[in-house]
């Protein structure tokens, strides 16, 4: 019998990122001014060996020993046919997923959580704080910061706070400190609390409150780290489609459609980027980065330079934006409630390289329970996005009686968002859709902002 997992051996995974900065130009971040900002503006936020990897464009960057050490606890991790989910669609479609699930939190996330507590040890950092929407990135940084005897504090984005407290509990288990996000413990938060006090939260306001615990300790020794967006995070990420690359060769395959769900865009960049420049170079490869219909910000957003954050102490970011004033509504994919895209993700769009689509919540569920009875994993409610495009994609090839390679990345498992399943099952959720009129409405309160250059892809 053939296996249905491809086991890359240990000896061959990945030992360098890949930095997209070297293929594709992107805008520059804007501080108040208007004028692009100097690593020094982020100094009392990142430190400096991050920041230097943010900015440069070296295609290939080295994987430290210690974060090697680090991953090996799961990586690589496998590559599966899907084969009981192809017998259930009756498709000609080949369907491959990355589990990413493996990692000790269960996501993608400590891919850069690892290496950000790493270079945040190494430049003499005692704490961090962060911003989490559903838990993976709280728990996957209070996991990384156990490894290296860092303190972490985490803003948890309210209603996911409430919907999902045993992430609360993982990250207190490795020593993290959760906080529901808005709080009164920041100026940011408070301010949020005053407009709203029954505000579910964002992860714009939590990056807020994060962002200012960092910047006000008098110490210098805390700095504040950051799960998607930026490009450090997804060159961390890398690691995902560069074995699969490797795994899909040993299979002798090659995928005509990559699919990942995108709400900051790290899992999605770090399956799709290896693979983007092989498009660059003229390779034939659909490529769809998978959100939400609840907030969709590639989709009906505008590409304009935006605030990262709420309290707008980020730098202007070129991305698809629906304002960093949105609070998207509560669902509970809570990773993928996000006002913006990343810069170097937007980009991709804006140059057609990558092609995003989006999803309604029951859809999504529905692909999830599905993957579940056939492949056995419970994905998470933001992996199902990726899920129910993939599913989508393997009807169409039915219809059309096209044989294709579809490789997802299973972003990371749902045992934490049982509750979420449950209600959906006793047909307790429903879909959210925002209506043209607040689409209009939430571009209108952006578009006063520069507007970026639409920049081309350059070969080297």
């Amino acid at each position: 019998m053939k296996p249905k997992a491809i086991l890359l051996p240990a000896g061959e995974m990945p030992r360098q990122w890949y930095n997209i900065q070297a293929d594709i130009k992107i805008n520059p971040p804007l501080g108040p001014d208007g004028k692009p900002i100097g690593p020094e503006m982020l100094s009392p936020v990142f430190p400096m060996n991050i920041i230097e990897q943010e900015v440069s464009t070296q295609r290939w960057i080295d994987i430290p020993e210690p974060v090697l050490d680090i991953y090996s606890i799961w990586r690589p991790s496998p590559l599966i046919r899907a084969t009981a989910l192809e017998k259930a669609l009756d498709t000609p479609a080949r369907i491959y997923y990355k589990n990413e699930g493996c990692s000790p939190p269960g996501s993608h996330k400590p891919n850069t959580a690892v290496a950000q507590a790493y270079y945040n040890k190494q430049f003499g950092i005692e704490r961090i704080t962060t911003e989490t929407g559903a838990g993976q990135w709280g728990s996957a940084l209070s996991f990384a910061c156990a490894q290296f005897g860092l303190e972490c504090k985490v803003y948890m984005v309210r209603v996911s706070f409430e919907q999902k407290p045993y992430r609360k509990t993982m990250m207190e288990v490795w020593g993290g400190k959760c906080i529901p996000s808005p709080s009164t413990e920041t100026k940011a938060g408070r301010d949020a609390l005053a407009r709203d006090p029954n505000t579910p939260g964002s992860l714009g306001i939590a990056i807020s409150e994060a962002v200012e615990a960092a910047v006000s300790d008098t110490t210098g020794k805390t700095r504040y780290s950051l799960g998607s967006v930026l490009n450090h995070v997804m060159l961390h990420q890398t690691i995902i489609g560069l074995e699969v690359k490797k795994q899909l060769a040993m299979a002798g395959e090659y995928p005509d459609i990559l699919i990942a769900c995108a709400g900051g865009g790290s899992n999605f960049a770090g399956l799709a980027f290896p693979f983007v420049l092989d498009k660059i170079n003229g390779k034939k490869i659909e490529i769809y980065p998978v959100e939400p219909q609840a907030c969709p910000s590639m989709t009906r957003g505008l590409f304009t330079y935006d605030y990262g954050d709420t309290a707008r102490y980020t730098p202007l970011l070129a991305m698809h934006s629906l304002g960093h004033m949105f609070v998207p509504p509560p669902i509970h994919a809570g990773g993928l409630r996000y006002h913006g895209m990343a810069p170097a993700v937007s980009q991709l769009v804006e140059e057609g390289l990558v092609t995003p689509k989006t999803v309604n919540q029951l859809s999504c569920y529905e692909a999830g329970s599905l993957f579940a009875k056939t492949e056995g994993f419970i994905p998470a409610p933001e992996t199902t996005h990726a899920l129910a495009q993939t599913i989508a994609e393997a009807r169409l090839a039915k219809e059309e009686g096209k044989e294709k390679v579809i490789v997802v990345n299973f972003s990371g498992h749902g045992l934490l968002d049982l509750a979420a399943y449950e209600r959906y099952m006793a047909g307790g959720l429903k879909d959210v859709f925002l209506s043209d009129e607040k689409i209009a409405e939430l571009k209108d309160a952006i578009k006063g902002h520069p507007v970026p250059e639409r920049l081309k892809s350059i070969r080297k």
